[in-house]
């Protein structure tokens, strides 16, 4: 049965989101339709999740084949494919060993997790993690305490102890804020910037900082929760500054809508872990594993790696173009990001375009107030990423118009 379109906020669900009054049906590709039959194109693909988009003549079969068999049995006895998707991606990150989750909370929480016992077992009693202004880890206490956004802190302080605060793209204020502390155990960040607004970690920084790490003997935690699984055209962001982390916290696009996180380690970092210090109920599931095992097998025959690259590139010059005016003047700042997660930013707040694009067939969501962030499903054409131009582009020009 399905349910009914409600407008309006329903009384039994929590008030957490600001939601656009649309009730989604049904998808197909980089295609959704909502319950009064009207379609629209997704340029948001779920946030980063529906890396192959909606209703995959690949991905449904294996999904319904493993329904029928199992969905979920316990982390008491073995799951074949987590071994199967575990060696897919020490395969594809060149790290060694991986753990299983269901959110990319749950495996940034493990990996501050990680990085605490990787400091108590060198005899630091209040080890301390390097994070980042205007990054975005998460809501749990500990995750919300990493975050760089003082709204998502607000009301819930006090905040988790343990986190020294940096600028992006800084190596010298990374040492000098770290200088003679010998507590300091990881540095954690996202190779690009999802919430914070697709902030891009430069490719000379991260060479830095992977060196800073050696040197020092700290955990270099990379979160690839919304940049990697192919988003940015290599599987993880990093991989674009030729570097491995010692730990990488993966979720979003790994499942194509099926919940699965997972934390990739190398060898630093990959027998911290021990039995009985971490767990999960859900985590590592049979049907995530095997969500996750046919994603990576369909991204692969389906070339979605050079696929992100070249229709990203196509995207991004489209855009370019169509506002060149806008660019000029500064009223639209920049375009950035890489592949197919990108992010254009404007002189001024501008959450009410997530609205006026529904309205016009355009799924988009803004974020840091001012950046238009698109990360459509990895499927997406040239053909639609210009239809995406053709929709958003004479919005951005009213929008500033109007707001003048």
């Amino acid at each position: 049965m399905t349910a009914p379109f409600i407008e309006a906020a329903s009384p039994h669900v929590m008030n957490t989101y600001g939601r656009v009054p649309i009730a989604l049906s049904h998808g197909q590709g980089c295609r959704v339709w909502d319950v009064n039959g009207k379609s629209y194109l997704d340029a948001l693909g779920g946030i980063a999740v529906n890396t192959l988009g909606h209703n995959h003549p690949k991905l449904v079969p294996a999904l319904q084949d493993q329904v029928a068999k199992i969905i979920h049995s316990s982390n008491y006895y073995h799951v074949p494919n987590q071994e199967v998707l575990a060696k897919k991606l020490v395969e594809l990150s060149g790290l060694s060993n991986v753990f299983f989750c269901s959110t990319g909370l749950e495996a940034n929480e493990a990996a501050l997790k990680l990085a605490r016992k990787f400091g108590h077992d060198k005899g630091i009693e209040r080890p301390e993690i390097v994070v980042y202004e205007k990054a975005f880890h998460g809501r749990s206490l500990a995750t919300l305490s990493a975050t760089g956004n003082p709204k998502i802190h607000a009301g819930f302080g006090p905040l988790v102890e343990g986190f020294i605060r940096v600028p992006l793209n800084d190596i010298e204020a990374l040492k000098q804020t770290t200088a003679g502390n010998p507590n300091v155990v990881a540095v954690f960040f996202e190779a690009i910037q999802g919430e914070g607004g697709i902030n891009t970690m430069h490719i000379d920084y991260l060479k830095a900082v992977r060196q800073l790490c050696d040197e020092r003997d700290w955990l270099l935690m990379i979160d690839e929760v919304q940049c990697g699984m192919g988003r940015t055209g290599k599987w993880f962001a990093h991989q674009w500054a030729d570097i491995k982390p010692d730990v990488m916290p993966l979720a979003k696009g790994l499942g194509s809508g099926v919940p699965v996180g997972a934390v990739v380690a190398g060898p630093k970092a990959a027998n911290i872990f021990q039995v009985g210090n971490h767990g999960t109920t859900f985590g590592g599931n049979p049907l995530a594993m095997r969500a996750g095992v046919e994603t990576i097998r369909i991204m692969e025959q389906e070339g979605l790696l050079a696929n992100a690259t070249r229709v990203g590139a196509h995207l991004v010059a489209a855009l370019a173009l169509a506002l060149k005016s806008e660019l000029a003047a500064g009223s639209v700042r920049e375009i950035r990001g890489r592949g197919l997660m990108l992010g254009i930013e404007l002189a001024k707040p501008c959450a009410a375009l997530v609205g006026l694009c529904a309205a016009n067939g355009l799924l988009i969501s803004v974020t840091a107030d001012s950046v238009i962030r698109l990360v459509p499903p990895l499927i997406m054409s040239t053909q639609e990423a210009d239809e995406v131009v053709s929709i958003l582009c004479p919005l951005i020009k009213q929008f500033l118009l109007d707001a003048a």
